[in-house]
């Protein structure tokens, strides 16, 4: 159980690890937003990796009907991360420049949920764990309980991956200034902007 445990660890960390547009939404969030919306938007993050690995090692029918529905999911993700790379434009484009701030708890709740969808909108993240998993072999099906203690560990892995990208955002933090920030929404908002189209323009593709 501790092999398949450790190496469910190690599936975590190989799939959250590629920064892609939601480590890039983690690190403006963090940046921007502070502690909670970062941590938020990584948990959002791991635990859709989580079902995801629950749905692969499970072998849940569900898995089927997720990838014959996986233009749709591509599309739907594409056009939220076009959203919210929009979303954050406003704030390059604000009248007076950004500063650091902490959000209230609601908020901290829709970067969890909204992150947590937008995982799951990427096909490609199943097609990933089903490869991962796979070549785990046996180990994976020693007894009845090891496709949850998998699942513990692919959780585990992809929180230690966002823990650590938020307090690396976080030092980086204490050295941004308002001017700074303005240019990372710009950044940010522009890359997830041609990232979401590149996203749903490739459906079907």
């Amino acid at each position: 159980m501790i092999e398949v445990f450790l190496k469910g660890v190690g599936v975590g960390l190989a799939v959250a690890a590629p920064v892609g547009p939601i480590g890039l939404l983690c690190i403006r969030r963090s940046v921007a937003q502070g502690r909670a919306a970062g941590m938020a938007t990584g948990m959002g993050a791991a635990t859709a990796d989580a079902t995801y690995g629950l749905l692969v090692a499970a072998g849940f029918s569900a898995t089927g009907l997720l990838m014959r529905h996986a233009s749709e999911m591509q599309l739907v993700g594409g056009l939220l991360i076009c959203i919210l790379g929009v979303m954050t434009l406003r704030g390059f484009f604000a009248k007076t420049a950004p500063k650091p701030a902490d959000v209230p708890a609601r908020s901290v709740l829709g970067a969890f949920a909204s992150t947590y969808v937008l995982t799951l909108s990427n096909p490609m993240t199943i097609l990933a764990f089903a490869g991962l998993v796979a070549g785990l072999g046996s180990a994976a099906s020693g007894s009845a309980n090891a496709a949850y203690v998998l699942v513990a560990g692919v959780f585990l892995g992809s929180a230690l991956w966002w823990l650590f990208l938020v307090h690396a955002a976080l030092f980086a933090r204490t050295r941004i200034t308002p001017a700074a920030l303005r240019w990372l929404d710009l950044l940010a908002g522009g890359v997830l902007i041609v990232w979401g189209a590149k996203i749903a323009l490739s459906v079907g593709v």
